[in-house]
């Protein structure tokens, strides 16, 4: 085993060690029999535990930062919601052993810090996707930073109580994740004030109608623009398969056609055998004959010793 193999070896078994029994549970002894190696390669290439610990956390908040941010790169807010979503649900279904050790307390070992700062990283970028929204809502933008905390926060902790229930499916999680999101983003008041805080003429019990209206309105609004948006992404997906599809039919008829270059040369070289098979039977035929007549005067010669050639 390499060098590179036997640290990638390390780092797996030190993952689902620390997955289970976390970082003050977790020996340098316990990583290095698991592996079937001695103590002294495991400093060898990390230094200690602190450092293979370091290792696997930076690993893992990478992981789940750039699947996050990918799915943040969609055109609509919905859209954006909807996969960052199902990328977190997505994250703790396929990598359980590393999200279990980022929700621990981080060790002061790790070199990228706790879940917390992670979670801060990820509602940064969500954020800068509120303060827009907020901006085209009449919302105080100011108050992005507060909200995206809260929008993150509870989908962190609905990922932390779904990893172990694993229930319902990940997808329907996801959309009601969004639907408590969503629809409680569409009816936000600018100027929310608690129920305590305002005198008995301002208690209501309902918006009012025309706060109905303004609010069905805007979700019309945004209803049409995610359907413009999915259809736009249907017909790129659309126009992706057909792009493919000409490609592969390309690759294809090249394929073909080197192919059939191939076996013309096959047949070229098989016929230039052949010719030069028949020559060289030929050839061997006229030695033949000439071994033949030369063996027939030298039976003549020998029968008449006194008799000239020719006569």
């Amino acid at each position: 085993m390499s060098g590179k193999e036997r640290r990638e070896q390390l780092i797996q078994i030190s993952r689902s060690l620390f997955a289970e029994k976390g970082f003050d549970g977790t020996s340098v002894e316990e990583i290095a029999a698991t592996a079937g190696v001695s103590k002294p390669v495991v400093y060898e290439h990390f230094g200690g535990k602190e450092g293979v610990y370091a290792v696997v956390v930076d690993r893992e908040m990478d992981k789940l930062l750039g699947m996050v941010t990918e799915a943040l790169a969609a055109s609509h807010a919905l859209v954006k919601l909807e996969r960052a979503a199902l990328a977190l649900l997505a994250y703790v279904e396929e990598n359980s052993e590393g999200f279990r050790i980022l929700i621990r307390d981080s060790h002061a070992a790790s070199g990228t810090g706790t879940f917390a700062s992670l979670i801060n990283d990820i509602a940064s970028q969500v954020e800068d996707v509120m303060v827009d929204e907020f901006v085209r809502r009449g919302y105080d933008p100011k108050l992005a930073p507060m909200y995206a905390q809260m929008l993150v926060g509870m989908v962190a902790l609905t990922g932390q109580w779904w990893l172990d229930v694993r229930r319902p499916p990940r997808e329907e999680v996801a959309a009601h994740l969004v639907n408590l999101a969503w629809n409680g983003l569409k009816g936000l008041d600018p100027h929310p004030r608690l129920t305590a805080s305002r005198g008995p003429d301002q208690l209501r019990s309902r918006p009012s109608e025309k706060e109905l209206r303004e609010r069905e309105k805007a979700r019309e609004r945004d209803l049409k623009e995610l359907e413009k948006v999915r259809e736009r992404e249907r017909r790129e997906a659309e126009k992706l398969a057909r792009e493919q599809e000409k490609i592969r039919q390309r690759e294809l008829k090249e394929a073909e056609k080197a192919r059939e270059r191939e076996l013309k040369e096959q047949e070229r070289l098989l016929r230039e055998r052949e010719k030069a098979r028949e020559r060289d039977l030929k050839e061997l035929e006229k030695t033949r004959q000439r071994e033949q007549r030369e063996a027939a005067r030298q039976t003549r010669a020998a029968e008449h010793p006194g008799e000239q050639p020719g006569s």
